[in-house]
């Protein structure tokens, strides 16, 4: 069984008013249970907001270099992300559709390095 990240992408900045936001919250949840009840599901979490990243760099002479904000500047940044199981891509590419159809946005899905499916 191999493993996937299902990554969602949402705009910066942009916070839905809560009329919009707790349906999709709440079928997200409904969606998280399939997955458990199918077994496919191994951790998930939103992340806050990208404007409360930090990033690291290593400096070319040695030491670390210590920024805030996200590393893109891309108004779209990684809000949120699950690790599923599933014997392969198609499967994954099955539940990132749902992801997709129920948030209205991007959805990255992409293997971890090593695993096999």
């Amino acid at each position: 069984m191999a493993q996937y990240m299902i990554g969602m992408y949402q705009p910066d900045g942009v916070v839905p008013p809560p009329e919009f936001l707790a349906p999709v919250m709440a079928r997200l949840a409904e969606l998280t249970e399939e997955l458990r009840a199918a077994g496919a599901f191994v951790f998930g979490r939103g992340l806050t907001d990208a404007s409360t990243a930090t990033v690291v760099t290593a400096e070319p002479g040695g030491g670390v270099h210590v920024t805030s904000g996200p590393y893109s500047e891309d108004s779209e940044h990684l809000g949120g992300f699950d690790i599923i199981e599933a014997p392969d891509l198609d499967t994954a590419l099955g539940w990132a559709r749902r992801f997709a159809e129920i948030t209205r946005l991007p959805i990255e899905v992409r293997a971890f390095a090593g695993s096999s499916g």
